[in-house]
């Protein structure tokens, strides 16, 4: 942690997401409306997985795990951005501004091999359905998680690496609503155009080679649909349908901001606010709506909160 006593540059000035003061109550309620939206959804798949024993399977046990990074990625920097829209001076600490960095990387590189174990699971179940329990056991679905948190707790640390030592001393406005490594490493006193670009440029051909492998195991498993005409292959096909509308919404602007790190768009603070806001709002709603067996859960669980209540509700002796 020496690299803090380098840096001369106390805090960050954050412009946010717009500078229109007519917008921003505008902007508040929505954000607000979906921040507490995703939170509420994604509890709602954790409470229904973990309550309902026949969801007890290796692809719910992956989408709860899924739902946990999302109510995290969406509460890295949302909530300042919030209470950002009537803050006259949006400022953040160094400290601060590393943590958001450290967080934004950590849950999406995390994102990113969950969302590859989360394709392997159905691979198996389509490809290989026979074998489907023997190699989706328990043990293993634990092991792809543990995996999934090490390999962005790994990829987060060597950004961070790289950025500590880096000495602010002078600019220290960043032209978005929370701390980002490309917008961040610009204000360095150095010149690190080369390493930079090298450093942040893995990110996104990380992602890029992500999603090339997760498009590959879905045209494998297309081209295997057409052998499929049981009564499970349109269920199985409603799953990676889902699956892989969460994978075009979350990889797209990752590859997008990180394969061109910097080029400073407007789109791509449209971008940023798509994948740490839209997302996971968007991911409890897609998997609920596409899956038969979730909603039949959920509708169970309210009928047997009705009849409680029903059952509780005090009773009045005829007149």
């Amino acid at each position: 942690m020496e690299g803090f006593n380098h840096s001369r540059v106390s805090e960050f000035m954050l412009l946010g997401l717009i500078d229109s003061p007519e917008l921003q109550i505008f902007f508040f309620v929505m954000f607000s409306i979906f921040y507490l939206m995703t939170m509420l959804g994604n509890c709602l798949i954790l409470f229904m997985v973990l309550s309902t024993p026949h969801l007890h399977s290796p692809v719910y046990f992956l989408l709860s795990n899924l739902s946990l990074i999302d109510m995290c990625l969406s509460s890295f920097a949302t909530p300042k951005m919030i209470m950002g829209f009537f803050a006259q001076h949006k400022t953040i600490s160094f400290e601060g501004c590393i943590s958001q960095i450290f967080f934004l990387h950590l849950f999406t590189g995390t994102e990113i091999m969950l969302l590859i174990s989360m394709s392997f699971d159905r691979y198996i179940a389509i490809c290989k359905p026979l074998h489907y329990s023997i190699i989706m056991s328990q043990r293993v679905c634990v092991g792809l998680v543990i995996t999934s948190w090490t390999v962005g707790f790994l990829h987060t640390m060597s950004q961070l690496a790289f950025t500590l030592y880096l000495p602010f001393c002078g600019p220290n406005v960043v032209d978005s609503f929370f701390c980002d490594l490309p917008l961040v490493i610009q204000l360095a006193c150095v010149d690190i155009y080369v390493l930079g670009i090298f450093m942040i440029s893995t990110s996104g051909v990380i992602a890029l080679i992500s999603f090339l492998l997760l498009l590959t195991s879905y045209i494998i498993v297309l081209v295997t649909f057409k052998d499929l005409s049981s009564p499970g292959s349109s269920k199985a096909f409603s799953t990676c349908t889902a699956h892989f509308i969460v994978v075009l919404m979350f990889f797209g602007p990752c590859i997008f901001i990180y394969v061109w790190p910097f080029t400073n768009f407007l789109v791509d603070k449209v971008l940023s606010v798509f994948y740490t806001i839209f997302t996971p709002f968007l991911n409890p709603l897609i998997y609920t709506l596409q899956n038969q067996e979730v909603k039949t859960a959920l509708k169970k669980k309210l009928s047997n909160q009705y009849l409680n209540l029903g059952k509780t509700a005090p009773r009045y002796p005829m007149q």
